[in-house]
């Protein structure tokens, strides 16, 4: 079942992507890109460093990290109890939606400049 969803998710933004790049011009693509770019740091950055913070201190209180625990956070999740990881999911989701705006605006920024350069 999951495996036919993938399938059917994987075309469906096969898809997607075709008819974007037929509705869509370069210079319009280039431009919400950056928009996105734009949104993704705006959003990204202040949660990502909050969440750090707020997994930071929620650890921290009861034993000591790991050196630059910070490099690879996810791995501290299991040591988080319940009702702490309810507190910390919040900041971690929020940041992986900034940096996945990040990754999607830059690649249809890039894209559209590619078009733009090597279709004129």
């Amino acid at each position: 079942m999951l495996e036919s969803l993938l399938v059917l998710g994987t075309v469906v933004a096969i898809a997607l992507i075709g008819l974007v790049t037929v509705a869509m011009t370069p210079p319009l693509m280039v431009e919400l890109g950056l928009w996105g770019l734009a949104v993704g740091l705006f959003i990204g950055i202040p949660t990502g460093w909050w969440y750090h913070v707020v997994l930071y201190r929620t650890l921290a209180a009861r034993m000591a990290l790991p050196r630059r625990w910070w490099r690879r956070p996810v791995e501290l999740h299991p040591l988080l109890a319940p009702a702490e990881y309810q507190i910390v999911r919040p900041w971690f989701v929020a940041g992986a939606l900034g940096f996945f705006l990040c990754l999607a605006g830059g690649v249809a920024a890039i894209s559209g400049l590619l078009v733009l350069r090597f279709y004129p």
